[in-house]
């Protein structure tokens, strides 16, 4: 590549950077400001503008530790059930024969249309009625238990794994289950990396289930906690402005932070590694 072109690719990148990262960066210092300034200029402003105070705001209408906790006991069983009936179905879909399959991966397919949305009013008759699982940590989980985009990614990469590492094993006397964890998991990283930081985000950020299946406060995850202060207490603050920034940075954070100390994980795997010629 010559002189010119690698220039061009390094002004091309670094524009496509700026201008991903800048909304962040504005949302940023926007929820540092003592004195709001919506304007282009508000993105540079005096240090002396500059201040905790839309934190501490926050943390006095709302316990923040409490609604962590909570966010991070419905996101953390989200997540488990997600990767554990994932690797399993999709394992399932991948090496196992059985009768039906195809059947059971079209269906996968067709869940996949179907919005969450949709389902909102006939899962909470279900879950809070018929289960009486309202105002219950089970209850918020239940619906995310079983996430069909990651039955569909572990599918996706258990095919990728030669099969001649699975009769190897099976001739050595391995079980299936031994086969699963010992062979197929340790060649999926990139696969659980993906669907651990995908399936975080859905949770973490979800409102409308939480805030239905429960009123209690302390119950409340963050993303409810928060909503509920954005729309109904930050207007009254001294600064709406900076309030509802910082309302979102709490939020926002703790899913760039993750994808941070994870994205080191998103290399491909060398899959026929393990199979000699």
């Amino acid at each position: 590549m010559s002189k010119p072109q690698s220039i061009l690719r390094g002004v091309v990148l670094f524009t496509g950077a700026v201008a991903f990262v800048f909304p962040f960066y504005y949302m940023i210092i926007g929820s540092l400001q003592e004195a709001p300034d919506p304007t282009v200029t508000g993105a540079f402003p005096h240090p002396g503008n500059l201040t905790g105070a839309n934190y501490t705001a926050i943390d006095q209408r709302v316990n923040l530790f409490r609604a962590l906790v909570n966010s991070g006991i419905f996101t953390g069983g989200v997540i488990a059930c997600t990767v554990v009936f994932g690797v399993l179905v999709g394992y399932a879909l991948s090496v196992l024969e059985w009768r039906g399959r195809s059947a059971t991966f079209a269906l996968a397919l067709l869940v996949q249309v179907v919005p969450f949305q949709l389902l909102t009013v006939p899962l909470y008759v279900l879950v809070a009625r018929n289960y009486g699982l309202a105002d219950n940590y089970l209850g918020m989980i239940l619906p995310f238990a079983i996430n069909s985009t990651a039955v569909l990614i572990f599918r996706q990469y258990f095919l990728q794994v030669p099969k001649e590492l699975f009769e190897a094993a099976r001739i050595d006397g391995a079980s299936e289950l031994g086969l699963l964890t010992r062979v197929a998991l340790p060649l999926v990283r990139p696969a659980l990396v993906t669907v651990i930081l995908l399936t975080f985000i859905g949770p973490w950020n979800e409102f409308l289930w939480p805030f239905l299946i429960t009123k209690d406060a302390d119950m409340q995850p963050l993303a409810v906690s928060l909503a509920n202060y954005i729309s109904n207490v930050a207007a009254s603050a001294a600064n709406p402005f900076g309030a509802m920034l910082a309302g979102a940075v709490v939020l926002a954070a703790p899913v760039v932070i993750l994808f941070i100390v994870f994205q080191r994980y998103f290399t491909s795997t060398d899959l026929g590694s393990g199979v000699k010629g």
